[in-house]
């Protein structure tokens, strides 16, 4: 972009520039077009909305509950409000997810169909969200998917280990049956136990999505005396997911402070348990739970304990009977946050149950080491983070089982590159060579005043959605807590996007340089300048340009020798550049990126033609 000491003008036909102004969908890993389907809500078209939505990331009513939310903390709104919000809240994105799930009318006549045979037979192992997306990307191409599981029902850890108060089990049925529909063939209750007998199978190519099935264990006195009573937290949830696990003891201690733990606890205090905490090794704000995870426990009267390090199970009479932990504290050594005794007493807390939530594991004890699957030092699969490819040319890997635990949506795109891997595969092609995603950008121009898309920016704070009584949550583990948005409540928060997806096009040849934009625009991000390097352009703007993660939009020199630079950090999208210009050099465009899945549309041009 630096040539000399000028920055060169800013190469907006690279789809990556406009996509990495979206900064909701930039963060998505599945690229879910977030301000269109919010704007198709507060149209009340949510049928529409949910199949935005599914076409990228596959699991709306799902993901509207559960995902991990990666687009949030990219919300513009919180950055555009830190002026005048003591507590700038992003728009509430996952749950506006859930408001299409909720609303849409039947959808299934606009699901693609099962794809006339190409002969190409495929097996997922896991029916897992990585499984189920490579299979509803492949079956409408005509390949053969069979998914095993040794589970009796399809979804893997969305069913076994996300608790029903936070997913509904027919939610999960519906999504998971819209794949299962397209002509999938799912073998339920069957274990997979030996990689090479698969391969010998005759099939075409194989996707392990198999998980990260094994939560770690803890290693500590009195752990074998007390195992009656000490359970491994995603075990635990699996079994109460299955209906062999109803009750717990009154006293529960939780262990770890992952999204896991936090199903442990609250699943617990709706199972018999009175007296359930949390404890925790690091501090608060280090534990890997979600900050709304953390809440949700507290809301319901979970205290979480933090600092202290667990040194043995007490064990009295042949039972489980409390924990002792040590007082820890964190300090910096050489530059490295540890964690070190404080020198206080050890703590005791009496317990009847104590449920281990502190990580998962990956395990392969299936896959033979002489497969041709190269393994690391970690015991993880080698596998190619693009194509999603392992040293077998045929075997690919997604979700938990590629990288280690993450989440549902990152699952999700694992599927996707990994579809797109293999339909390359078994077509003759080169799988390195990632097809571009689709880019089109249309003027929203109605008028000389007029946009096509609401531009009026909206003061409200984030809207809560609401919860059903605790009195009835804590006391069914199947009643599920949040109620959703009301149609009314989610026009509101729709109204809060910013639109960042119709960007502010600038063009510099009908320029007069007359500042109107400058002197209109709310946030000062526009400024005309003598260019200069970088560091030095971001400093000397109207409003300095202090985020480095967002690029600078630059024009080309104009008859003043000027540029126009633009900080797209804090950029309202609200057209008013555009409504002054007097000779159009500014347009509102709408941005939409498509990604390019399994098909025709991956492959090359040769292909495309044949196809």
């Amino acid at each position: 972009m630096v040539q000399g000491d000028a920055l060169q003008p800013t190469d907006v036909k690279n789809p990556d520039y406009f996509h990495k102004v979206v900064d909701c969908q930039w963060a998505c890993p599945a690229h879910t077009p977030v301000p269109e389907y919010i704007r198709l809500i507060a149209a009340g078209r949510y049928s529409d909305a949910y199949m935005v939505n599914w076409e990228s990331n596959v699991f709306p009513g799902i993901l509207g509950r559960t995902c991990d939310r990666p687009c949030e903390p990219a919300c513009r709104r919180s950055r555009v409000e830190e002026e005048n919000n003591p507590k700038p809240e992003p728009v509430a994105i996952c749950r506006l997810k859930r408001v299409a799930a909720d609303y849409k009318d039947d959808i299934r006549g606009r699901l693609p169909k099962k794809g006339k045979s190409n002969g190409k037979k495929i097996a997922c192992v896991g029916a897992g969200p990585a499984s189920l997306t490579v299979a509803r990307d492949l079956a409408p191409l005509g390949y053969q998917v069979t998914i095993f599981d040794q589970d009796p029902r399809a979804g893997g850890m969305i069913w076994s280990q996300i608790p029903r108060f936070r997913l509904p089990l027919e939610v999960i049925d519906e999504e998971v049956g819209y794949i299962l529909d397209i002509g999938v063939e799912f073998k339920g209750g069957v274990k997979i136990d030996s990689m090479k007998k698969l391969m010998a199978e005759g099939y075409d190519a194989l996707f392990i999505g198999s998980g990260a099935p094994r939560g770690r264990d803890l290693d500590i006195p009195g752990r074998k005396e007390g195992a009656k009573n000490i359970h491994i937290g995603i075990d635990w949830l699996s079994s109460v997911s299955f209906g062999h696990t109803s009750r717990i003891g009154k006293r529960v201690i939780v262990l770890g402070g992952g999204n896991t733990a936090m199903d442990c606890c609250r699943t617990s205090k709706r199972l018999g348990g009175e007296d359930v905490k949390v404890i925790v090794r690091s501090g608060f704000e280090e534990m890997k739970a979600s900050p709304w995870e953390k809440e949700d426990a507290q809301h319901e009267g979970i205290p979480i304990l933090n600092y202290l390090v667990p040194k043995k199970f007490v064990v009295e009479d042949g039972r489980l009977a409390g924990m002792v932990f040590e007082k820890v504290k964190a300090v910096l050594e050489n530059g490295r946050r540890n964690l070190v005794p404080t020198g206080e007493p050890d703590q005791h807390f009496d317990c009847d149950d104590v449920l281990v939530a502190v990580g998962q594991e990956n395990a392969f004890p299936w896959i033979e080491r002489d497969a041709g699957i190269v393994f690391d030092k970690s015991n993880m699969p080698v596998v190619d983070k693009a194509t999603m490819q392992s040293t077998a040319p045929n075997v690919f890997f997604g979700g938990d089982a590629a990288f280690g635990p993450k989440n549902i949506i990152w699952a999700v795109a694992h599927g996707h590159d990994a579809a797109v891997s293999i339909d390359k595969l078994l077509n003759g092609e080169n799988i390195a060579e990632r097809p571009a995603p689709g880019v089109s950008l249309m003027s929203q121009k109605m008028g000389i005043h007029e946009w096509s898309y609401d531009n009026e920016i909206h003061a409200d704070t984030r809207y809560k959605v609401p919860w059903r009584d605790i009195k009835i949550t804590l006391k069914n583990v199947k009643a599920e807590v949040e109620l959703g948005f009301d149609v009314a409540t989610a026009w509101k928060e729709a109204q809060r996007c910013l639109n960042c997806d119709v960007q502010t096009v600038f063009t510099d040849r009908l320029c007069i340089e007359c500042d109107a934009c400058v002197d209109i625009c709310p946030m000062d991000c526009i400024s005309f300048t003598p260019n200069a390097d970088e560091k030095e352009l971001r400093n000397k703007l109207n409003a300095p340009a202090r985020n480095l993660t967002q690029d600078l939009y630059v024009s080309g020199p104009l008859k003043t020798g000027r540029v126009m630079v633009k900080d797209e950090d804090v950029c309202l999208h609200c057209g008013l550049c555009a409504e002054r210009c007097p000779t159009g050099a500014w347009d509102m465009q709408k941005f939409l990126l498509e990604m390019t899945n399994a098909g025709p549309g991956c492959r090359s041009h040769r292909q495309k033609k044949a196809a």
